[in-house]
């Protein structure tokens, strides 16, 4: 399951240029936010711009249609419909598509560097780990990026081989690296990734392909069984470094194949927003079950007033900012105190929680088309970390 929208985030991403804080001199594609429209006689000279600010009369315009399209609201019967039969409506959208619809999210690991943790590189002395290479997991230090951006100390990477003797001295220190069970997929691994709503692997596929670390092992879930499908019959699928499998986030009776407290990482990528919004809580609440302490929730998706909102004619609104497309597949419109208040809700911490206002310009057409996306990153606690500070 993956948003329609993703597509336009794909095509519309800034030129890769050569950044001073890439050490190794590797041509890489810059963060959001490094493109500014100063002079608007500019704006078709690119295919985007970021970091937009919207005039008080653009906001009040687009209250103004989303206002106008929340009405009328269908019955009750057909929204019911779209929930009882959502995996249908994907089911049917992947067998039209297959995997032509969507690109590869290239742009993952610039936006979300922990998904390649062997790119992130110890800055810290402490005796747990004076060692450069990374790739375990440890809490309580600090470490930096290639390019200077710090991780969470909840959230740092040491080799689990050079570090053995020295996390069985502090045993609490290594996040659940031995787990009890070891009767489920990838437990051998010591670092796992889950991704939720995978489609048919536009995630999954750049990370594995990137992420080479040995110890690395992915999961990948979709509502969709047709996307799992062709994950699996994808040339690049591997069952040693990764397992598909169908779920829906919204049984609160269905199992994962992984216990508790397993997870480094878990990924969301325009996927909570095709959730119904009474549903959103408890599907988060039961994932960060899944998470390490000092594992992190990852998540990008639509924001109030994305172009996509405003685009939604009149009787497709189910309710307040729920929309259902014409393939009968649904879309929310976040804001991030709505996102704060699931995750901080779940338990977790807040690491980011941004909006990217960008704009989108068809040079062809002269057109230009504002598009507003969510990105956050929340931690689960340490004990070890409240401890110390209580």
């Amino acid at each position: 399951m993956a948003a329609l929208g993703d597509v336009e985030l794909c095509s519309g991403g800034s030129k890769s240029v050569l950044s001073p804080t890439n050490l190794s001199g590797d041509w890489k594609r810059p963060q959001f936010g490094t493109r500014y429209l100063t002079d608007p006689s500019r704006v078709f000279q690119h295919n985007a711009w970021d970091n937009v600010e919207w005039t008080e009369q653009q906001e009040e315009t687009a209250k103004q249609k989303v206002l106008e399209n929340s009405q009328p609201l269908p019955p009750e019967e057909q929204a019911e419909d779209y929930e009882s039969c959502a995996n249908e409506y994907w089911n049917d959208f992947y067998k039209i598509h297959e995997n032509r619809f969507f690109k590869d999210r290239h742009w993952l690991f610039t936006e979300f560097p922990e998904l390649a943790p062997k790119q992130a590189q110890c800055s810290h002395t402490t005796e747990n780990c004076p060692q450069q290479d990374c790739s375990g997991l440890l809490t309580g230090t600090q470490v930096q990026c290639q390019g200077g951006r710090s991780l969470p100390k909840t959230f740092i990477h040491c080799h689990p081989v050079r570090c053995q003797s020295n996390c069985e001295q502090s045993s609490s220190d290594c996040a659940s690296m031995n787990l009890n069970s070891s009767d489920f997929p990838g437990s051998s691994a010591t670092f796992r990734i889950l991704e939720v709503g995978c489609g048919v692997g536009n995630t999954v596929f750049p990370i594995l392909k990137t992420n080479t670390d040995p110890g690395l092992f992915v999961y990948c879930c979709d509502f969709s069984t047709t996307a799992v499908e062709l994950v699996k019959a994808n040339e690049e699928y591997n069952p040693t470094r990764c397992l598909a499998f169908v779920h829906d986030l919204c049984d609160e009776a269905a199992r994962f194949p992984m216990p508790k407290e397993s997870l480094d990482i878990i990924v969301l990528i325009f996927v909570l927003s095709a959730v119904h919004p009474d549903k959103m809580q408890k599907s988060i609440s039961r994932l960060c079950e899944l998470l390490k302490p000092g594992g992190m929730i990852m998540l990008r998706d639509y924001g109030r007033y994305d172009m996509a909102q405003l685009r939604f004619k009149k009787g497709r609104c189910l309710s307040d900012n729920f929309y259902v497309r014409g393939d009968g597949t649904r879309v929310y419109f976040f804001t991030q105190d709505e996102l704060d208040a699931i995750f901080t809700s779940a338990g977790l911490e807040k690491v980011q929680n941004l909006v990217d206002r960008r704009l989108q310009v068809n040079r062809g057409k002269q057109l230009t088309m504002y598009r507003v996306w969510i990105q956050c990153k929340y931690s689960k606690p340490s004990p070890l970390n409240n401890g110390t500070q209580g």
